[in-house]
């Protein structure tokens, strides 16, 4: 065993170790941070968890919100998924401290297969996992963005070894990280690590074409695909379900080609333009990866006593209510619509960026600052249309995706990297001394100059109006005085800029100079970088969004409505108009909701909601069972016409489109009525089912998986359950034979009953999860046997 190769390792594991509990150390009383998205997804996945608590195994389905969906993207286990142990491994100290480790220790693996000294590693994994960006998501509760990003440096990692001819360990790490990124589960920040990857290959494959190597880019181009199938292959289960559910999903394609309007709907085959580009950074905005409060800051800032607005809001209303609405202050006045805080990189980073554009030399300098300024026009979104535009409509799978601003992960990824590599070819003594200080010089007038113009002409180059300015419109002295505040945030942050990059010139300087030695300036660096990340980041997350891990982990307390509407035992569902039933995780957490909160929720049921539900249908209402309405925490309605679990109907109206079918809900009384689309189904019944008064169907079981109804009729009839159809996972049984069920009503569940008594049963039976787990086996069987069989047949132990 080499010490020398793993005392970096070790002490690189404890610095991370340590930066990452110091910057969240509530973890160390117990504390967990408050997330907005995970207090929804507690909401969301309550009936997955207490089902395989009290059964010991998955169901992949869920009844709690949307009125039932797959579980497959809130809460699920698979099969065979044994990358989830080495997770556990990378990630084990305490939440969000675990994913900020991650951040730090990937960066480091990835500076390391870059032959960067283990102390500018370190500096250089420190100002990656401190980019601004990085740590707000954490508040929010992207934490499976957050796991995702963690593994891009690594998946990266894998590829320069392979590109550096290193193939047995380019090959295992690429496979291993690869998986580890797909097991992260969070396929928008996987893409784009795919462009960033592509953008790579394609500068490696010119300098291949330039020295007449292709073979040796080829073969290393092939290295990398088997290992990268491989990793992906490891998630098979994960992966297919995810695809299954997909095209069912609000990213698949719409069948309806008419808005709620009646108006011709605009054809896409996944998300619409404006919900993919709702999240666009300004192009001025831009500049606040430089200067962090450019566009104001986060949507909400605390200003202190000595702020304009303080004063004119003291003047006007009183030391009190000013102390209170200037802790909320809308100060932000980019373009999007809403941001937790700036997206800051910071003015040190890109000093050493652009240090490295003048003194990196070759392609990995080219790689990264194509695929910066690539991540940096996509994330314009809409504010830049001729690009986002074609890239919507012709990229694959881009539309796939929303919040295009948060491509930018691709810059703040290769930003800190061309840095670091910077300071590595500044140390070399392979470059002149004329050389590194026309570089140095070169890196202070661009960032220091877009610092200094801002500094004295910053005010008057912009209006800044923002976006929520009408809020203050009863007391018109409010807007003029935040939109002075607005231009001191740019002021004085543009001195802090410029002033950080004067000092860090300087340290760069006197090296030069030989006034100091590398290890000096590099503790110095790194010192007056933590305090430029960390002095940011600290305002926006920081111990006040930690509380009790019993608040957190029982983030909802039962109203006086909930008590009351839980004493009914029966089925039904609950709707809560209190607020946006679509954004609810809450009504989840205690009842059945037909709301819920979920990126990709069916996309029938949201298009149900649009064209039905929001125009108050009662009908479409009653077909959902849903028997509650909250109207607040005091108060609720009980629907006494709601149609129960199931009902027969007596005719049923054969449409041929997906319009005719969300129009037939219009008017259609889905007591007596049900409509079916019969291009999409082969069903061979009548229109007009026998009236039986004495008919009787009634709910007898009923868990995730399964549910058991008894009927009694006297001649044929034709059912419907309240129940949401998805064919790929729900069969159906009557008295034990499978048979064949519809969808009815746009959503539901309908089957042709036969008269008699019967037992009719559907289970849930996905048998993607039996396929894909499979497919996961042999896997992690070829990533643990290929490496072993190259090892053996090439004997070339010195490639570890």
């Amino acid at each position: 065993m080499n010490l020398k190769k793993i005392l970096p390792f070790a002490i690189a594991i404890i610095v991370f170790a340590i930066a990452s509990v110091l910057y969240f150390n509530p973890v160390l009383s117990g504390k967990q941070i408050k997330q907005s998205d995970i207090t929804q997804f507690i909401g969301m996945s309550k009936s997955v968890n207490e089902y395989r608590a009290e059964k010991g195994e998955e169901p992949y389905w869920l009844d709690n919100a949307f009125s039932g969906m797959p579980a497959y993207q809130v809460s699920a286990y698979y099969p065979n998924d044994f990358v989830r142990y080495i997770d556990k491994a990378f990630r084990f100290l305490p939440r969000p401290a675990d994913y900020l480790f991650l951040y730090f220790l990937s960066f480091f693996i990835l500076l390391t297969a870059l032959k960067v000294d283990w102390k500018l590693a370190i500096l250089g994994s420190l100002s990656f996992g401190f980019s601004t960006y990085l740590i707000i998501i954490f508040g929010a509760g992207h934490n499976a963005k957050a796991h995702a990003i963690g593994y891009m440096p690594m998946v990266i990692a894998g590829v320069i070894y392979v590109f550096r001819k290193r193939y047995l360990l380019g090959f295992v790490l690429t496979a291993l990280a690869m998986a580890l990124e797909i097991y992260s589960n969070h396929p928008q920040m996987t893409y784009y690590l795919g462009f960033c990857l592509l953008i790579l290959a394609i500068v490696e494959f010119i300098e291949a074409f330039k020295s007449r190597t292709l073979s040796v880019f080829f073969k290393q181009s092939a290295i990398l695909v088997a290992a990268m199938l491989i990793g992906i292959g490891a998630n098979s289960t994960r992966l297919m379900a995810m695809k299954e559910y997909a095209d069912y999903s609000t990213r698949g394609k719409s069948e309806l080609t008419i808005n709620p309007d009646g108006s011709p709907k605009e054809k896409s085959s996944g998300l619409d333009k404006e919900y993919i580009t709702e999240y666009s950074y300004g192009i001025a905005e831009t500049f606040n990866l430089l200067i962090p409060r450019f566009t104001g800051g986060g949507t909400v800032e605390r200003l202190g006593e000595d702020s304009n607005f303080y004063q004119v809001l003291e003047q006007n209303a009183g030391k009190s209510v000013a102390k209170d609405y200037s802790s909320q202050a809308l100060t932000y006045w980019g373009k999007q619509p809403i941001v937790e805080a700036p997206a800051y990189i910071g003015a040190i980073v890109f000093f050493l960026f652009f240090l490295g554009v003048f003194l990196v030399k070759g392609r990995l300098k080219y790689w990264l600052v194509a695929a910066t300024v690539f991540s940096i026009v996509l994330s314009w979104g809409k504010n830049f249309p001729a690009v986002t535009n074609f890239f919507i409509d012709y990229v694959p799978l881009y539309n796939k995706f929303r919040a295009v601003s948060s491509i930018q992960v691709i810059a703040e990824l290769c930003v800190p990297l061309l840095g670091i590599l910077a300071l590595k070819e500044f140390f070399s003594s392979e470059n002149s001394s004329e050389e590194k200080e026309n570089a140095v010089k070169k890196a202070f007038y661009i960032v220091g100059g877009i610092s200094l113009l801002f500094l004295l002409f910053g005010s008057s180059l912009f209006a800044f109006e923002g976006l929520r300015d009408a809020n203050y419109q009863q007391l018109p002295e409010l807007i003029d005085a935040i939109i002075a505040d607005r231009k001191s945030m740019l002021f004085n942050d543009s001195l802090r800029s410029l002033l950080l990059v004067l000092v860090s010139g300087c340290v760069l300087w006197l090296y030069l100079k030989g006034k100091l030695k590398q290890v000096p300036v590099v503790l110095a660096l790194g010192g007056l970088i933590l305090f430029d990340l960390v002095s940011v980041d600290m305002n926006y997350v920081n111990k006040e969004d930690f509380t009790s891990a019993r608040r957190v982990e029982k983030p909802f307390t039962e109203t006086k409505a909930d008590i009351e509407i839980l004493k009914d035992k029966s089925d039904y569902r609950v709707a809560n108009f209190g607020g946006s039933p679509l954004q609810d995780g809450r009504t989840s957490y205690f009842h059945n909701s037909i709301g819920g909160y979920h990126a990709a929720k069916m996309k029938r049921y949201q298009e149900l909601f649009d064209y039905q539900i929001a125009r108050n249908n009662m009908e479409v209402l009653n077909m959902l069972n849903t028997k509650y309405f909250i109207i607040s925490d005091e108060q609720f309605q009980e629907n006494p016409e709601v149609n129960g679990s199931a009902w027969f109907v007596n005719s049923l109206e054969k449409v041929t489109s997906a319009n005719e079918e969300i129009i037939a809900l219009d008017s259609l009384k889905t007591k007596t009525e049900a409509v079916m689309n019969t291009k999409e189904f082969d069903f061979s019944g009548v229109d007009t089912y026998q009236k039986d008064t004495t008919a009787t169907i009634n709910l007898v079981k009923k868990d995730l998986t399964e549910l058991v109804y008894e009927t009694n009729t006297s001649s044929k009839q034709f059912a419907v359950f309240s129940e949401i159809y998805y064919k790929d996972g729900w069969n159906a049984y009557i008295d034990g034979e499978n048979v064949p069920y519809y969808r009815v009503n746009y959503v539901l569940r309908g089957m042709e009953i036969p008269a008699g008594k019967h037992t009719v049963m559907f289970k849930y039976e996905p048998t993607v999860i039996k396929t894909g787990s499979l497919l996961s086996l042999f896997c992690y069987g070829l990533l643990i046997l290929v490496p072993i069989g190259w090892f053996v047949i090439s004997g070339k132990r010195k490639e570890l």
